[in-house]
């Protein structure tokens, strides 16, 4: 691990993410947006110039495009034209100077980036999302990638200690500094409270259909919950005989759609429960966005989902069992437990960015 002289505080804060669409670009944006809340911080953020975050609601103000890709044939054209876009970046490093830069979440580019930033002696962070890719998610290579990422970095930051634990643990253990830190949410309380609708009980699942997401519990789960719903499964994924189930069922719209950026407030204000009945997980976002929209939250208790709910009012957790999963949605429609009040969404990205900058300087 390199050596950094002492600082008391990192002036010039360089954030990227290049992807498209999604979490990803979304981190970057409200990190860097945590960031520049803090005083004496210079902040650049830096996105694909396909981010969709940038046509929506929630753009940043000012930002450094690069172009990137669009699909696995563009990806292989975009490695193509490396030394042009290596060029590209230098300049941007070049002209900005940092002291840190902090890759928001990992992609099949960010090595070329790294390269550069070692040689103008940055101090490197990267926010690692999964310990391993989860089954039918990421990119091709993305494991390996990610491992190559991470032998380039100076501190590792999770958003749960299960991830943590993975990256420290195993044969390819990181070997440069991990912290864990909690997930802030995308959005916040809009004063909306559950159940206020008069209607039948709004029960949503949403993200990736993936098999992993545990759809077919969630499938087998709902025909048992004794009570009346509405529920909405939402989200991009392949067919599969777990999503056609779903469909069958009654009281049970499936949405295969991508959800845009200006569509998620409202899409999570819908619900009164959000339910994340997952096989596997490392910590979930959606589950972020409806806490600190004031909904409860069903979540199987597997991987980080356990610290990140554990103790929380507004949730239940339980076994990834159908069983289990239709008796904690009863549980809270028989018993609304109370809603804790709205979370200051900027107040908690500032303090994500306040906590990676003192894991810096503590390493």
């Amino acid at each position: 691990m390199r050596k950094r002289s002492k600082r008391i505080l990192a002036e010039r804060i360089l954030v990227w993410q290049w992807g498209r669409r999604g979490a990803g670009p979304r981190i970057a944006v409200d990190l860097a947006n945590g960031l520049k809340r803090m005083p004496g911080t210079d902040v650049l953020l830096c996105l694909s110039e396909r981010a969709e975050i940038l046509r929506s609601r929630n753009a940043p103000e000012a930002v450094v495009k690069v172009a990137t890709y669009s699909s696995l044939r563009g990806l292989l054209k975009r490695l193509l034209t490396a030394p042009w876009l290596r060029r590209q970046l230098a300049r941007i490093v070049r002209d900005f100077r940092p002291d840190v830069a902090i890759c928001a979440m990992p992609g099949p580019l960010d090595m070329l980036m790294t390269q550069v930033l070692h040689r103008a002696g940055a101090w490197i962070v990267v926010i690692v999302h999964d310990a391993q890719p989860h089954p039918g998610d990421g990119y091709p290579l993305q494991g390996l990638l990610q491992r190559r990422l991470i032998r380039h970095a100076d501190q590792i930051v999770t958003f749960s200690r299960h991830v943590a634990y993975g990256l420290t643990s195993g044969p390819h253990a990181v070997q440069c500094p991990v912290t864990s830190l909690a997930h802030p949410p995308f959005i916040g309380g809009t004063g909306v409270v559950p159940f206020a609708h008069g209607g039948a009980p709004r029960i949503l699942m949403f993200g990736r259909l993936l098999p992993y997401k545990g759809l077919d519990l969630l499938a087998e789960a709902l025909p048992h919950v004794r009570q009346g719903f509405e529920c909405r499964v939402v989200g991009h994924g392949p067919a599969s005989p777990e999503l056609r189930r779903l469909e069958g069922l009654e009281n049970v719209t499936v949405e295969n759609r991508w959800v845009e950026e200006d569509a998620l407030p409202a899409l999570v204000e819908w619900a009164d429960i959000v339910v994340l009945p997952y096989r596997e997980a490392s910590q979930s976002g959606v589950g972020a966005m409806a806490i600190a929209s004031g909904r409860y939250v069903v979540a199987t208790r597997v991987g980080g989902l356990v610290e990140q709910f554990s103790g929380d009012t507004q949730a239940i957790l339980c076994d990834p069992d159908p069983t289990a999963i239709a008796r904690a949605l009863e549980a809270i429609l028989e018993a609304p437990p109370p809603v804790r009040p709205c979370v200051d969404n900027a107040q908690e990205w500032e303090n994500l960015a306040r906590n990676i900058l003192a894991s810096r300087d503590s390493s």
